[in-house]
């Protein structure tokens, strides 16, 4: 990339042009919206690029897409922002990597009037960004905490948690959300081994190694995502021991959901990624045609999805998994 680009920025402008009107994607009159994600090589970030090109062509809008080259790149995601901003978007859509740091260039861009609003992951505060459109992670960790409890069946629990990494708001409702699922609070001693991943394989793959060298017994893992998950699996059927250990997950990409079908995973909590990116470029666009600001919080769904139900958990099969899936 180029050096002049601030902490490895890696930015990529897309120009949607409108269905209806006279002018191109390049027309002064035609409105603005941003949209900035963690990465562009995430299949769920694809997906909500996706989402927002669609809603963007369908409302006369060009879409404007930032991404760092790595999740946490604050510092892109802060020059996105003022990019847009100096641009003249009418709003911006956001994945913030850095929850709390990310605050201040939001505030500079809702002083200017620019309409935000952040996308699978809050702010915090909440209230730094006009809006929320996302999943309730905590209602997606409760849900798989609460299949894990069932599917165990009363065995004793010892469990690894395959966390994301500190500070990031959706890793931690995710994580509650489980361990409130499962009936259990932070620091029991059923949880032998907790590690981050930051989401990642080869991180989980890793994660799971040094908790089967703590705890050789573990019978129970909860992972942030589908990626973590599939090293888990790695690193257990290295051990030989894939078929003896529940694997729970959470995100509903199209991979993770192919691993529920295969049994390398039990269950996994879906979320929908281009619906919120649809959502989100829509409220922009009537803001932008003198429409009210969004505010609050919009939940855009989670489904629990498994081939192997459990007594009392209320689920839809891998096959609805993979026709609602992304990646």
């Amino acid at each position: 990339m180029n050096a002049k680009l601030s902490a490895g920025l890696l930015v990529t402008v897309l120009l949607v042009t409108g269905c209806g009107g006279s002018g191109g994607g390049s027309d002064s009159a035609t409105p603005k919206v941003g949209l900035i994600t963690k990465t562009e090589t995430n299949p769920f970030f694809v997906k909500m690029k996706e989402g927002a090109q669609k809603a963007a062509q369908a409302g006369g809008m060009e879409l404007m897409s930032a991404a760092g080259k790595f999740d946490g790149d604050n510092a892109a995601q802060i020059t996105a922002i003022e990019n847009m901003v100096a641009a003249g978007v009418k709003g911006i859509l956001i994945t913030p990597s850095d929850t709390k740091a990310i605050v201040p260039a939001i505030k500079k861009a809702r002083d200017a009037g620019v309409l935000v609003i952040a996308l699978d992951t809050p702010t915090e505060p909440q209230e730094a960004t006009d809006a929320l459109f996302a999943t309730d992670n905590l209602k997606a960790g409760e849900l798989i905490g609460r299949y894990a409890k069932a599917a165990m069946a009363g065995e004793p629990a010892r469990i690894a948690t395959l966390d994301l990494a500190p500070g990031i708001t959706v890793g931690k409702l995710r994580h509650d959300g489980f361990l409130k699922g499962f009936g259990i609070r932070e620091g029991d001693p059923s949880v032998v081994c907790s590690q981050d991943t930051r989401g990642d394989q080869a991180k989980g793959q890793t994660a799971m190694e040094n908790c089967l060298q703590k705890a050789p017994d573990i019978n129970l893992v909860y992972t942030i995502n589908e990626p973590a998950a599939l090293g888990a699996y790695t690193a257990l059927k290295a051990k030989g021991r894939e078929k003896e250990v529940l694997i729970v997950s959470v995100d509903g990409g199209c991979t993770g959901v192919r691993a529920v079908q295969s049994g390398q995973i039990a269950a996994t909590s879906q979320q929908y990624p281009l619906k919120m990116a649809e959502d989100g470029v829509k409220a922009v666009a009537a803001y932008a045609k003198g429409g009210q600001k969004p505010t609050g919080y919009t939940d855009t769904g989670v489904t629990l999805i498994t081939d192997k139900a459990a007594d009392g958990i209320e689920a839809e099969d891998a096959a609805f998994g993979l026709a609602n899936c992304w990646g």
